[in-house]
């Protein structure tokens, strides 16, 4: 009975350590994409104000570009020069007193620009 329970006591060890490595990197992988998700929700409500206020439709295109590229490659650069160029929209519409530009936005977006 001895060789049996010390038989069951090295499998379930040598199992443990394995499974414990296959976590490791998951929570990297998730740590990388945490610092990108903030400028890609910034385009995103970008491109709704842009359109709901119908403004600059060149700069709304670009930015629906930028996302396409981005959740293809995961390279931000574009969405972070499309949240900026949205910023220098909105500030004008934001003195206006434009309805649906508040300084919540602006503060958001350039939060967002700042995690670069």
């Amino acid at each position: 009975m001895a060789k049996t329970s010390a038989n069951k006591e090295s499998k379930t060890t040598s199992a443990s350590p394995a499974k414990v490595e296959a976590k490791a990197p998951a929570k990297k992988k998730a740590a990388s994409k945490s610092t990108v998700i903030p400028i890609e929700k910034a385009c995103e409500t970008a491109l709704a104000k842009l359109r709901e206020l119908n403004l600059d439709l060149q700069l709304q295109s670009e930015i629906d570009w930028c996302l396409g590229s981005f959740r293809g490659d995961n390279n931000p650069i574009g969405l972070f020069e499309m949240v900026q160029r949205s910023i220098l929209v909105f500030k004008p519409e934001l003195e206006k007193k434009t309805k649906g530009v508040n300084a919540k936005l602006i503060s958001d977006l350039e939060t967002a620009l700042n995690t670069r």
